[in-house]
């Protein structure tokens, strides 16, 4: 008996019995579409976190695009209002220094004596300087007075450039054509 037991024990410990093949050298038997599933399987299992990844990304890039789109308008009309904001205030600044007025009866006066004093000219036309020294004014009141004149009567008078000097202007009664 102990032969047996020596055999026992012999074959039970660490040695590899004679017929024992380790897991990693087992032969198997598969078919193609079994080694075909399970390597679909392997590699689908494999790139599920990459697709889940991507699927994520891509949602994110969509909302990102929402959102630059949306603040690329907001950026577009606030512009759009600043634009017309100092488009406006520079119109105000224009009228507080230059301010329009209705001509008074000072330049109405002077409008009505530059009107007699052209329509007695043989040419209708008269110098600036010839103007100054017929109303005694300086050049400042008789540009008042001149856009008096042509305030009233628009399209009746015209200034015109000396060709020689271009620093003369002339005033000038527009003929009728009838």
């Amino acid at each position: 008996m102990s032969e047996i037991a020596s055999a026992m024990i012999n074959t039970f410990g660490k040695s590899p019995k004679a017929d024992f093949v380790s897991p990693s050298e087992q032969l198997i038997t598969l078919t193609i579409g079994q080694l075909q599933d399970l390597i679909t399987q392997a590699v689908e299992k494999a790139i599920q976190p990459l697709q889940d990844r991507i699927s994520s990304l891509e949602d994110r890039s969509a909302r990102l695009e929402e959102e630059n789109a949306a603040l690329i308008a907001t950026q577009e009309q606030d512009v759009t209002r600043i634009c017309l904001d100092i488009a406006l205030d520079r119109q105000r600044i224009s009228r507080l220094e230059h301010p329009t007025k209705n001509p008074g009866k000072t330049e109405t006066a002077r409008a009505e004596k530059i009107d007699k004093y052209l329509a007695s000219r043989p040419d209708h036309k008269a110098s600036f300087e010839a103007l100054r020294g017929f109303l005694e004014v300086n050049a400042i009141l008789l540009n008042l007075a001149i856009a008096a004149l042509m305030k009233d009567a628009p399209g009746q008078y015209m200034i015109i450039k000396d060709k020689l000097d271009k620093r003369k202007r002339f005033l000038a009664v527009i003929p009728k054509i009838s």
